[in-house]
């Protein structure tokens, strides 16, 4: 079981007129980033990704779609953004399993030694 989801890092609300529309102040940019969940561990990667929404229309508009002035407005918030580090955590299980190994390791090792 893996999933993938997307967290939201920062919504913005942008003034630059809709590509589909041509309404104003009813753009709305997210930039999210990826997070990866199996049953042993949580993993949060260095993948993001933008999307610019139209409210008024309510169509997701592309980058083929963005006009010069769009295209500075996400790329200034883009500097802006506060991107969480990769990181990784263990479930209790993924513990368990290597405390299994260790003990297993340790016990073969004094077996070999003829401690046992």
């Amino acid at each position: 079981m893996n999933s993938s989801k997307l967290f939201t890092l920062k919504e913005a609300r942008l003034g630059n007129n809709c590509p589909e529309c041509y309404s104003n102040d009813s753009l709305e940019l997210t930039f999210k980033q990826k997070l990866i969940e199996t049953k042993l561990y949580k993993a949060i990667t260095g993948e993001t990704v933008c999307e610019l929404l139209c409210l008024n229309c309510e169509e997701q508009i592309f980058p083929i779609r963005w006009t010069d002035d769009i295209e500075r407005v996400v790329d200034y918030h883009k500097r802006g953004l506060k991107i969480k580090p990769k990181s990784t955590k263990l479930k209790p299980i993924a513990w368990g399993f290597i405390a299994f190994a260790m003990v297993i390791l340790i016990a073969v090792v004094l077996f070999v030694l003829e401690v046992f």
